[in-house]
């Protein structure tokens, strides 16, 4: 009988492979079968695309700047033409830390062009054939942030709290027509995001402190869940925003 979770012959797109999060949900879907795009900034994702390339797997690297809505659109036609995208996982994101009061027009408008724009029109862009094939998978990541409001990060926590409502609704027209749309909303993880937390001791301590498991999450924590909600075990879960986060939001 063939693995519920197996996703050979798919096809994944993943936004921000590069490093992190990405390069983790990148390898957890290469391993479960996926050949991949990987779409991020110019010279970011060569590890990535080698790491896929040594599991055995089609990979190809597009560079896209995702808050450059005009490029988004573009890529998605394009790759959409050339290729059947059945697993969208939009990963691609960034966050300011700055006093609330200090927050610029050039740095809101900064985080929410990566971490909410540019994730909906690729959402369009891919979901649009998905739903005129009657099949598709749309990941989102999202965060705490999601439901929480965070300190100092304003710009990020409306974009992530935009992502799950993005989700849902998204969730809501595509069901439907054979596709679902879910997202992820990742704990507190050691990647790039959360150095400046992870290096201030007071932080720190406080944040493992609510943890129940007790460590910081890897970034591997999240693969599984992202093949999960890839694959067709997930045929059934729609609009839903699935916490991976030691235990945090149950304490």
């Amino acid at each position: 009988m063939t693995s519920p979770f197996d996703l050979h012959g798919r096809c994944a797109v993943v936004t921000g492979a590069g490093r992190g999060l990405g390069q983790a949900i990148a390898l957890g879907l290469a391993r479960a079968g996926a050949d991949l795009i990987l779409l991020g900034r110019p010279g970011s994702q060569s590890s990535a695309r080698d790491q896929v390339a040594e599991l055995g797997r089609d990979v190809q690297v597009v560079d896209l700047d995702v808050s450059d809505l005009d490029a988004v659109e573009r890529v998605a036609a394009e790759v959409s033409r050339n290729r059947q995208v059945d697993i969208l996982i939009n990963n691609a994101g960034i966050i300011d830390r700055e006093d609330s009061v200090d927050v610029t027009r050039q740095s809101w408008n900064r985080v929410l062009d990566v971490n909410l724009n540019g994730l909906f029109f690729l959402c369009q862009g891919f979901g649009r054939p998905m739903t005129e094939r009657g099949h598709g998978k749309i990941v989102n990541v999202a965060s705490l942030l999601s439901f929480q409001g965070g300190i100092r990060v304003a710009s990020y926590a409306a974009g992530k709290h935009g992502v799950a409502g993005i989700t849902k609704a998204l969730a809501n027209e595509w069901a439907p027509h054979g596709v679902q749309v879910n997202a992820i909303a990742p704990g507190y993880i050691a990647t790039d995001n959360t150095t400046a937390l992870r290096e201030d001791p007071d932080r720190s301590r406080s944040i493992l402190e609510r943890i129940p498991a007790g460590r910081w999450g890897d970034a591997s924590d999240i693969a599984g869940a992202a093949v999960f909600l890839s694959s067709a075990a997930a045929d059934y879960v729609n609009g839903h925003v699935l916490v991976v986060d030691g235990g945090w939001m149950a304490r």
